[in-house]
């Protein structure tokens, strides 16, 4: 039997004393006695009923605050508070599609894009269009090198900001990304009011516009690009300057000049430990050290 928020043994007792109770007024009835012994039970049948119901609606909104709370962490950027708030939910309730949605946020911005994966698309059956799920689903896809998943996954809110920002960064960056497609995408995002009025989404179509620019030989115009997201960096979290550090570090890359984009990866991975940008950057200097040259042994 699946776990649900609202249930607890003394709500469990109201409903079966409510049951008997019931049971025993209707066998009255069938022998045609009872009375005030009857009246008596029905009432007592429909107050153990209504405590046991208020009981369950009382804790499953406590349940739902609990969540919220969980989730509005992570917009605050405190993922270790969203860690242990959503980490005992998910052992208890991991059929849940809204402890799917605020686990899977919490594990994709922890850095674990796999599991984040798994418990989002479960969790998309349930939250439809829901943008802020679709965008880490994207994210989660992207950060996997799935860029056809990404693809998929963008259909669940194709048109809103964030979901567009991380296609493009599959579309770029992942395996099996549409280079061209990307660079469209953040083409059309850099004029946008709602992109430029937000540092987050203004810094990442900055550098994904950079990495655009390398692919496309134009390392003046990445150039730009990259000095809008170090003018910004001071204005960021930690957990946001990771991430867009992991990106500088791909678009500097890209650009040819591994030793910045060792810097960048590093500088990422030192601003917030345990994070998705910390692991990535991790990931990607691990790939990019595998393809220098050894060092000339004496």
């Amino acid at each position: 039997m699946r776990a649900t928020p609202g249930a607890h043994p003394l709500i469990r007792t109201a409903w079966v004393a409510a049951i008997g109770l019931l049971s025993t007024g209707a066998a009255l009835a069938l022998f045609g006695s009872g009375g005030r012994l009857l009246l008596i039970l029905l009432v007592g049948a429909v107050v153990m009923l209504l405590a046991g119901y208020a009981g369950y609606v009382i804790r499953h909104l406590v349940f739902e605050r609990v969540v919220r709370g969980a989730e509005q962490a992570l917009d605050d950027a405190d993922l270790e508070r969203a860690r242990a708030t959503m980490s005992p939910l998910l052992e208890r309730y991991p059929d849940l599609p809204l402890v799917q949605r605020a686990a899977g946020r919490t594990l994709y911005a922890l850095g674990d894009p796999l599991s984040a994966a798994s418990l989002l698309e479960k969790a998309a059956r349930s939250f439809g269009d829901d943008a802020v799920l679709a965008a880490t689903l994207v994210g989660s896809y992207a950060a996997l090198d799935r860029g056809g998943d990404a693809r998929r996954a963008s259909a669940l809110a194709p048109r809103h900001v964030d979901v567009r920002l991380a296609l493009a960064w599959s579309e770029l960056v992942a395996l099996g990304g549409d280079r061209a497609a990307g660079a469209a995408i953040v083409s059309d995002l850099r004029g946008r009011a709602d992109v430029r009025a937000s540092v987050p989404r203004a810094s990442m179509a900055a550098v994904l516009s950079a990495t655009a620019s390398a692919y496309a030989g134009e390392a003046h115009t990445a150039d730009g690009a990259l000095a809008e997201v170090a003018s910004a960096r001071g204005s960021q979290p930690p957990f946001e300057r990771a991430f867009i550090g992991y990106l500088e570090g791909v678009a500097l890359r890209e650009l040819g000049r591994t030793a910045d984009a060792v810097t960048a990866f590093e500088r990422a991975m030192a601003a917030a430990p345990n994070t998705i940008g910390e692991a990535l950057a991790r990931r990607e200097l691990a790939n990019l050290r595998a393809r220098l040259p050894a060092p000339a042994t004496a």
